[in-house]
């Protein structure tokens, strides 16, 4: 499996450039790597000083590019959509509509390159995968759509199952099922089959994405006010979707200021400035962004104390509530919606208590 590598900052303090200097290092110490750009203008050809197309090309040694193309790939996906509806319908009904005709409506290119992302890392082709994307909210969404959409699955399911409209409908899914699908369900495989591919690909990234070994991101930031607010934002809010943050690059100095005491216990390193075409410097001031190193856990079971530890970095305490609906517990904190189950022993039990101490949610039970 490749290791997915991406970085997150405020717009303008160097994530692209650090990303091709990233991908270059890794290339050069004998990783095969794949860049993955989700800027669909000619800027960053430009700035990496070859094409980039949406399919992947061979730049340098070991080094490859692609740049996502968000028409391109919904083209893509829609034949699989296709395909999937054929496995399933008698008659296919989405079979005269096609994917070139379909718009692309906002916010779906981040879903779209991750679900490239995913099937490049089933190509078993690369070691490292440096997904240079937005690096903002919106990132971090994309990852957090696996958790998301299984949480939607799995309760709305229980839902039809144990609804009244659910129960009236039970005798006539199964023959009405037999003449419209390729195979007969009750209720509760209809509920259940259909989804079993989706479940199957969700927890699998959810898996992925709370392995630092395979998804990592690195924090971008610069001496200005906004933008480490902005890293710090970031910082907490990537534990909200699972993801591990290995370190701050703390870009275009070569001494951090006073404010990255304020990123502990995360790694700063300092990044001079780029400069033109000479990508060496960058390169050798770079660490070797696979290691992962001692890494806050996203949860922390204390047993003893009937307590549960939840690292929220970056937020206030007026910025983090905790709320508990039947066996679940919603942790809300900035822009992100967390949705927890305990683990074993305190699976469903009710909540006694919450208070957050900076960077900590600490729940008693």
């Amino acid at each position: 499996m490749a290791h997915l590598i991406t970085f997150l900052g405020k717009g303008g303090v160097g994530r692209t450039t650090v990303a091709i200097a990233a991908a270059k290092k890794l290339a050069q110490n004998g990783d095969r790597v794949l860049l993955a750009t989700q800027d669909p203008t000619p800027a960053f050809s430009v700035q990496l000083g070859v094409p980039v197309t949406p399919d992947p090309t061979e730049i340098a040694p070991n080094l490859s590019v692609v740049q996502f193309q968000s028409p391109v790939m919904l083209e893509k996906g829609w034949e699989e959509v296709k395909s999937l509806e054929a496995q399933y319908l008698r008659s296919p009904t989405l079979k005269n509509v096609y994917g070139q005709e379909l718009a692309v409506f906002p916010g779906i290119e981040t879903a779209l390159s991750f679900y490239e992302i995913r099937n490049f890392n089933a190509s078993f082709k690369y070691d490292v995968i440096i997904y240079d994307g937005a690096g903002d909210l919106s990132t971090l969404k994309g990852f957090g759509i696996p958790g998301s959409a299984n949480w939607y699955l799995r309760r709305f399911r229980q839902v039809i199952l144990e609804s009244d409209l659910g129960k009236a409908l039970a005798p006539f899914v199964q023959p009405i099922t037999n003449a419209i699908f390729n195979r007969s369900w009750s209720l509760e495989n209809f509920a259940e089959e259909p989804t079993d591919e989706i479940r199957s690909l969700l927890q699998e990234g959810e898996k992925a994405i709370a392995d630092p070994k395979r998804v990592l991101a690195y924090l971008i930031t610069d001496d200005s006010p906004m933008a480490i607010a902005k890293a710090q934002y970031l910082w907490g809010s990537a534990q909200q979707v699972g993801v591990s943050v290995g370190g701050v690059l703390w870009n275009k100095t070569n001494s951090p200021s006073a404010q990255s005491s304020e990123f502990s216990p995360l790694p700063i390193i300092p990044l001079p400035p780029w400069q033109g075409d000479d990508w060496q410097p960058l390169m050798d001031a770079l660490p070797n962004l696979r290691n992962v190193g001692d890494i806050p856990k996203p949860i922390e079971i204390d047993s003893p104390s009937r307590q549960v530890k939840v690292f929220l970095p970056g937020f206030s305490k007026q910025q983090v509530k905790l709320t508990q609906y039947g066996p679940e517990l919603t942790i809300e904190a900035g822009d992100q919606r967390r949705n927890l189950i305990l683990p074993p022993p305190f699976t469903g039990q009710p909540v006694k208590g919450a208070k957050f101490q900076k960077p900590y949610l600490i729940i008693s039970l």
